[in-house]
This record gives structure tokens, C-alpha cells and sequence, in this order.
């Protein structure tokens, strides 16, 4: 790990406020990239706050928005974020085999055409830095268009995780076990 969480007992007044903030709010817990984000206090609670909007207040459903994450996790080959939210992803509802796949960088066979937008749209937007108008139809004619503008910003936001995560190389917990490093997959 590069750079540690600051220790909660030596916090300033204003990394305190965001501390708590972020504690209390729906995560229950300061950790992984929020952590070491209390090194700028402001930029921290701006972030936490996009990012607590991102995960739990868009228009996409948690199975999307976990799907998205997933996807993000995958791209950038981001341990931690993936090692977070798998379970999550599962407990909303996505199929263990489509999970499977993302983490091979292999297109699963989804049943729901939500969720093959969902993927489409990410996986574009990550690989090609744009998406096709074709793609952007199809996602607004199936999400709407208020899901969309939501899904490009919960594509930036977790792509901001997973640079965090990456550049400050923070490990996942300890006992747990990486999936993506030794996974075969397409995207490299």
C-alpha cells in the first residue's frame, strides 16, 4: 500500500466531519479508497457524496448498478472494488454464471436485455472511450434516459475507485483472495 488512511485519532476537524459523514451514512464504515481520500478532506466528501448518490440512489436498479461495477472492477482490474462488490452483486440478484464470465473478461449470455445493455454500454464506454449511437439508443429506449445519464455517471465515479484503489495499490482485506490477477480474460 502506498499511502494509509490517515489514523482516525489524529484527524483535523474537517476530515473528522467527513469521517463521520461517511460512517454513519449507508456504507457503516470507512474504508479501502474513501480512507485514504481523508488525506483531502474536501475532495473526500465531495467524492463520498457522488458516491453514495452512484450506489445507492440512481435510476438503474442495484442489479444493474452492481453489474456496472463489476464491469468498471473488471476493465481496470480493480481487486478490491471487485472483492466488494461481488457479493453485492449477487445478493441483488445477478447470476453467479454472469459473474463468472465478467470476472474471464468473456461477454456472458444474459437473459434480461437490461442487463446485456448494461454490459454493452460499460464495456464500450471503457474500451472505446465512447459508445455507438446504436448502443445509446438501445440503452435509453430499454433504461430511459434519466438510468443513462446515471449509468455514465456511476461509470465515472467507480472508474475513479478503481484508479484510487490502483495507484495507491490497496490490498484487499486480509484473508481474502484475489480473482481477477490470475483470471484468463480479454481485456489486457
Amino acid at each position: 500500500m502506498r499511502l494509509k488512511a490517515p489514523d482516525p485519532n489524529t484527524l483535523d476537524p474537517q476530515q473528522k466531519q467527513v469521517f463521520e459523514a461517511i460512517a454513519s451514512g449507508p456504507r457503516g464504515g470507512v474504508r479501502g479508497p474513501l480512507a485514504v481520500w481523508l488525506h483531502r478532506a474536501e475532495f473526500a466528501g465531495l467524492a463520498q457524496a457522488l458516491g453514495e448518490y452512484c450506489r445507492y440512489h440512481t435510476a438503474l436498479e442495484p442489479r444493474l448498478s452492481e453489474l456496472a461495477i463489476l464491469v468498471t472492477a473488471r476493465v481496470w482490474n480493480s481487486e478490491y472494488e471487485w472483492y466488494s462488490h461481488k457479493p453485492i452483486a449477487l445478493a441483488a440478484g445477478l447470476s453467479p454464471a454472469v459473474v463468472e464470465e465478467i470476472r474471464h473478461g468473456r461477454e456472458p449470455g444474459f437473459g434480461p436485455e437490461d442487463e446485456a445493455v448494461v454490459y454493452v454500454f460499460a464495456k464500450e464506454l471503457h474500451t472505446r472511450r465512447r459508445v455507438s449511437d446504436e448502443t445509446y439508443a438501445r440503452a435509453e429506449r430499454v433504461l430511459g434516459r434519466e438510468a443513462v445519464i446515471d449509468l455514465v455517471g456511476l461509470l465515472g465515479y467507480y472508474t475513479l475507485i478503481s484508479m484510487t484503489i490502483n495507484v495507491f495499490e490497496i490490498p484487499l482485506p486480509e484473508g481474502a483472495t484475489a480473482e481477477l490477477n490470475d483470471a484468463d480474460h480479454a481485456d489486457r
